[in-house]
């Protein structure tokens, strides 16, 4: 990775804790990361107390010393600004800047992510360590970026219910509103009473006797979102003034949405994410997912998803896996070893689908503290772990950045989101597995993907999928009618059911939307767990909801049930609805619609993945045993092949 630049070919790192180890083997571990083919080091995101142990009392030498064993090797580094981790100091002196949970009590210090996003003095001392860091390092030659503070919404930080956060929401309201009588009609404040005469009454969404009012929690979540764009506003001002000629950037969480990453990472320069393939499966993200038999590689489309999405906060900029799981995590409910080879296919998934970059997690494996458990490249008594031996022998560094050239793309919308689920009126159901349902599907028809936000510029692409989008409003609907000229459009249940304000709509679903879909709603059926219906023949699990074909063409009825005869798939022209959660029915209209729009369709074995960037074409087996390619070749387990 080139000093000063942004990555131009596929680059390997790892992250380092110099702060932790021994002086004496700082060197000794610099010339390892050389000789194992590393090029990019991450540093300091944890390391405030140990650069500042007492207010104003600066501590360098060790982080010069760290960066200088580092450079002498010619690897570069990236520096994390370490608000991550406010020092004990800082606590004691300020415990208002701590934040408070839902059920209110004040977090305690003691791990990480200790602080309230909008506390005024915590955002001061923010900026002054970005700013001394940036000071000193800001032009140093061996820094090539920044990134700023750690995993933003990671230990339940997204939504602090304290004072700082009240008077901060407060304020962000009357900014939206302007007074109360439109957050009042915004919000529906005639039902049960919640009509506000002062800004005072207002106060965070928890707490409450019963379920609180669902556009209340709307606007909450929006101003967390804003909160932490904010926070990070400033130590981007800094890092701008001090190091203006090196990339920021922000490691992000796979399948994590309590914050709006696309207006988030508009203030940096490049998108990087922590992949954790094996920490996913326990996550409910897909209908009857076998743990089991994922348990030591992940399940492809949940990392993948993840890939796809990062790709698409930023397109047609690199982005980086800034974390990369090397061996058995600590922090999952179950901590399975991975399988021989998973660490390298993790990599070439991550080449495959667009990153610029790995950095493994972690170097060494720790002797104290949380992450005993974790493992790095190197054991604790740094001899080469299992992930270790498989990068030294991973001859993928230098390949070259092309882009991957999807012709469908998933539509994401993080508000649709947010009151999706806070009212999802299905046990079991959730934004993210009927997104993720969707996109599983696409991969295992052989489909490459990509994920923009839905206000997104969606020209060039010949198939449109919206699998999620619960919030529409008459200018996203005119986008959206406009996009889809020419092209085909799908849409999954719930499509278009709410205002932004998170209402439903006055004439109901689909709302502005009908002129282009040509359905209303009739009914929907919340399964139980163990209930299921049928439409032709397949299985519908989970959500069910059925239409009148006002204006479109009625493709499948449900069988039984109180929807029986009723239409669960509709088509008007080239834009398909479709009512029910149903996996098999899914792949059958997405593959109809793929074919109709002339786009080949191939079928693969459940873990079987391909993915194209650029001219080459990369298969992936996930799976435990041998598979067999569609051309005949054999695939061994945990394996990749790039033609």
């Amino acid at each position: 990775m080139a000093r000063k630049e942004l990555p131009t070919t596929f680059s390997l790192g790892v992250c380092y804790y110099p702060e932790q180890w021994p002086r004496d083997r700082w060197e000794i571990y610099a010339t390892r990361m050389r000789e194992l083919g590393l090029s990019f080091v991450r540093i300091g995101e944890f390391a405030w107390s140990r650069i500042e142990p007492a207010p104003e009392q600066w501590n360098w030498q060790w982080l010069d010393e760290a960066i200088g064993t580092l450079e002498a090797q010619e690897l570069a580094v990236i520096l994390g600004t370490p608000t991550a981790a406010p020092p004990p100091w800082l606590t004691v002196q300020h415990p208002e800047i701590l934040p408070v949970d839902p059920d209110g009590r004040t977090r305690a210090a003691g791990s990480r992510k200790h602080y309230d996003h909008c506390s005024p003095v915590y955002r001061e001392h923010a900026r002054r360590i970005a700013q001394s860091m940036t000071e000193r390092y800001g032009q140093h030659d061996a820094v090539i970026g920044w990134q700023i503070d750690n995993k933003w919404g990671e230990s339940d930080s997204t939504r602090s219910y304290g004072p700082a956060s009240r008077e901060a929401f407060r304020s962000w309201l009357a900014n939206r509103y302007g007074s109360l009588s439109p957050l009042n009609e915004a919000w529906g404040g005639a039902f049960w009473g919640q009509e506000y005469t002062d800004w005072s009454e207002i106060v965070p969404p928890n707490l409450t006797m019963n379920e609180p009012n669902p556009s209340h929690v709307l606007d909450f979540y929006r101003f967390c979102s804003d909160a932490i764009a904010e926070f990070q506003a400033i130590q981007v001002e800094e890092i701008r003034q001090h190091s203006p000629d090196r990339f920021i950037t922000h490691n992000y969480m796979g399948h994590f949405g309590e914050f709006d990453l696309y207006r988030n990472a508009e203030a940096i320069d490049l998108v990087s994410w922590d992949s954790y393939p094996t920490g996913q499966i326990d996550k409910d993200l897909l209908p009857q997912l076998d743990v089991d038999y994922w348990a030591r590689t992940g399940h492809p489309d949940l990392t993948s998803l993840n890939h796809d999405l990062m790709r698409g906060l930023k397109p047609n900029t690199p982005m980086l896996v800034m974390e990369q799981q090397a061996g058995q995590i600590n922090w999952s409910d179950y901590n399975c070893l991975p399988a021989d080879g998973a660490v390298g296919l993790w990599t070439v998934q991550a080449w495959a689908h667009g990153c610029a970059g790995v950095s493994y997690f972690r170097w060494r494996a720790s002797l104290t503290g949380q992450e005993i458990m974790h493992s790095g490249l190197l054991r604790h008594d740094e001899s080469w772990d299992r992930g270790g031996v498989e990068v030294a022998n991973l001859e993928l560094g230098g390949a070259e950045l092309e882009p991957v050239q999807a012709s469908v793309v998933l539509l994401h919308d993080y508000e649709s989101l947010w009151i999706s689920d806070a009212q999802p009126h299905a046990h079991g159901w959730s934004y993210w597995k009927q997104f993720t349902l969707f996109y599983s599907v696409l991969r295992r028809l052989g489909i490459d993907v990509d994920i923009r936000h839905a206000d997104a510029d969606l020209s060039g692409y010949r198939v449109i999928v919206a699998p999620a989008l619960q919030i529409v409003d008459a200018d996203r609907a005119e986008r959206l009618t406009g996009a889809a000229l020419g092209v085909s459009f799908v849409a999954g249940p719930r499509t278009g059911f709410r205002q932004p304000t998170g209402q439903a709509q006055p004439d109901g679903q689909p709302g502005p939307l009908r002129a282009l879909l040509g359905y209303s709603l009739l009914n929907v059926d919340a399964l139980r767990p163990e209930m299921t219906i049928q439409v032709d023949d397949e299985e519908v699990m989970i959500w069910a909801e059925s239409y009148d074909p006002i204006d479109s063409d009625v493709m499948f009825t449900y069988d039984d049930g109180p929807l029986a005869g009723q239409a669960a798939v509709v088509r008007k022209d080239r834009a398909f609805s479709i009512g029910a959660f149903s996996p098999i029915l899914i792949g059958r209209v997405l593959a109809h619609v793929l074919t109709e729009a002339g786009i080949p369709v191939e079928p693969l074995d459940e873990g079987l993945r391909v993915s194209r960037r650029g001219d080459r074409t990369i298969w992936m087996n996930f799976n435990p045993d041998d598979r067999r390619l569609p051309d005949g070749r054999q695939m061994g387990p945990v394996s990749f092949l790039i033609d």
